[in-house]
């Protein structure tokens, strides 16, 4: 396992949890204990700290595409601590995310599509084999 989560693109899946109908499918960017995403309706922003598998820190979600859906986050920012675990292919975390005045838990799994390494493939003198090998099985 990484001392830390490893900074990378990643492939994110969010499910609303206690029978709440939505979810969210999108990409994170998670760097040095900042994350940055979004998906086709909502984006996140926030930061985390983590250490020996485990992670926790705070993320912000907006809608950059007002929709006329009514999901439960339609029209709200919300905001919401999160705790977790993490390993070399991934991480996940729940939550309660407080959505206009209703709190909502979710559950988030990101799965590790890109490792940003100092050698990575958009510089020179990296090992393209070693960043690519978590897209086999795509």
């Amino acid at each position: 396992m990484t001392e830390a989560i490893r900074n990378g693109l990643y492939s994110i899946t969010t499910t609303l949890l206690d029978g709440v109908h939505g979810g969210q499918t999108g990409v994170s960017v998670l760097r040095n204990g900042t994350m940055l995403g979004g998906g086709s309706v909502l984006y996140h922003f926030g930061s985390y700290h983590c250490s020996g598998g485990k992670w926790k820190g705070e993320v912000t979600s907006q809608e950059h595409s007002p929709t006329i859906d009514v999901r439960p986050f339609a029209g709200h920012i919300a905001s919401m601590g999160f705790a977790g675990t993490y390993t070399d292919d991934g991480a996940e975390f729940e939550a309660t995310a407080l959505v206009g005045k209703r709190s909502i838990r979710l559950k988030t799994v990101f799965r590790l599509l890109i490792a940003d390494c100092e050698n990575s493939p958009l510089r020179s003198g990296c090992d393209s084999q070693a960043a690519m090998k978590p897209l086999v099985g795509l």
